[in-house]
């Protein structure tokens, strides 16, 4: 792969993960602050990316790997989300708001497969090359987040009152106008599926429920959907959480769980080896109950470390979990349903799971919701703490330890 085209699927990968955390982290302070929205309401807007991520392998089995070129679709979806997010800006009624950021999550969470298609095309060693890449998605996560704390403090109390954090939908506008003008210059990539017929089994990775009739794995499988309960509180309640705590830079402070996640992912090969799957995705759950203690005892004074090592945590709660759970996917899979191992697994976790567990994180958040909108948030990080240990003990007393190798 020479220069050109390494800069290409690198700046490709910066502005997909820049779109991405430049509104998602911020969305249910502006929604709670700015459009008045309860926490259900919250939950539902959150709960449109695993509608998403549900309806998203029908746009990529039914069209992308049969018709058309995977940048050009990519593209395509990135300008139309570049008209919801401008829409999303003007809005000032969550009624009217719900079916933008619907459309635009539609429109979102297919690009997430077409980026990794197009950059995969791209290789003759993905193994080594995919994760020099795939770093700079993380890069633009970051400094989606510095830009708003750092550079405009749009987080800022004083700026939430003013509505400023509209804004951030307004940056994010530009940021997929330019990926989609900018997709249609990629590496052609041509569908790959052209001329087969496509079975709803197919797409949705069905053919890999065979799979559940190993125990091992049905116990993961299950364990994976019910980790993304509080994997859903995470993402809905960090940034309403530290705004009223009134954390200074709050959104830059959230952004801190990224770069963890790239530090813990050169770490988890070393860990994996030495001590084994079983080990390293209890201690991936075992992070999720210790991060959530920690929030719900921590505080934007003398204990602010605590809060901010729970932040820090995310490194070993996502990486030992989800990236230690695709691994073993993969290597139970074989390579006859690999593919439809791992669509299985994220149509599971990103779509079921995440959508039950952003209805749960919403209808506890608003049972400690005072009358003034303001909640008691230790009561509320403790729900997501005592599930993770349950899922933790379940898998613990029923998953069998079994020698899985590490492959990147």
């Amino acid at each position: 792969m020479n220069k050109t085209k390494q800069f290409q699927l690198s700046l490709m990968m910066f502005l997909e993960f820049f779109i991405w955390g430049g509104w998602f982290v911020t969305l249910g302070t502006f929604l709670g602050n700015n459009l008045n929205a309860t926490d259900g309401q919250i939950a539902q807007a959150f709960s449109t990316q695993s509608w998403g991520a549900i309806i998203a392998p029908f746009i990529i089995g039914l069209i992308a790997d049969r018709f058309f070129n995977a940048e050009r679709i990519l593209g395509i979806l990135h300008l139309i989300g570049a008209g919801f997010m401008y829409l999303m800006s003007q809005t000032t009624d969550f009624g009217i708001f719900y079916p933008y950021v619907f459309g635009y999550m539609v429109a979102y969470m297919p690009t997430l497969a077409l980026v990794n298609s197009v950059a995969f095309n791209q290789m003759n060693d993905p193994a080594k090359q995919f994760p020099f890449i795939r770093v700079f998605g993380t890069i633009g996560w970051i400094a989606a987040g510095w830009i708003i704390s750092l550079v405009f403090a749009w987080d800022a109390a004083e700026s939430i009152q003013q509505g400023m954090l509209k804004n951030t939908f307004l940056m994010v506008s530009v940021a997929s106008a330019v990926l989609g003008l900018f997709s249609f210059t990629l590496p052609k990539t041509p569908p790959k599926g052209k001329g087969e017929k496509a079975s709803i089994s197919d797409i949705l990775g069905l053919d890999a429920l065979s799979l559940l009739k190993d125990r091992n794995f049905l116990i993961f499988f299950i364990s994976s959907v019910l980790i993304c309960i509080p994997l859903a509180f995470y993402y809905q309640n960090l940034s309403p959480f530290l705004t009223e705590l009134k954390v200074e830079n709050s959104t830059a402070w959230a952004s801190a769980g990224q770069i963890s996640e790239v530090l813990f992912m050169l770490l988890l090969p070393f860990f994996f080896k030495r001590y084994g799957f079983k080990t390293t995705i209890v201690v991936g759950m075992l992070a999720w109950a210790v991060r959530y203690t920690l929030f719900a005892y921590g505080d934007a004074g003398e204990l602010f470390f605590m809060l901010v090592l729970g932040i820090l945590l995310h490194g070993i709660c996502y990486d030992f979990f989800f990236v230690s759970g695709q691994i073993y996917t993969d290597s139970k899979a074989g390579e006859k349903h690999k593919s439809a191992a791992q669509g299985l697994i994220t149509l599971a976790t990103y779509g079921v799971g995440m959508l039950i567990g952003f209805w749960v994180a919403g209808k506890i958040s608003g049972e400690f919701t005072n009358a003034t909108g303001a909640h008691q948030w230790g009561s509320i990080w403790i729900y997501p703490a005592f599930f993770a240990v349950g899922v933790m003990i379940i898998f613990v007393l029923l998953f069998k330890n079994e020698k899985i190798k590490y492959k990147a």
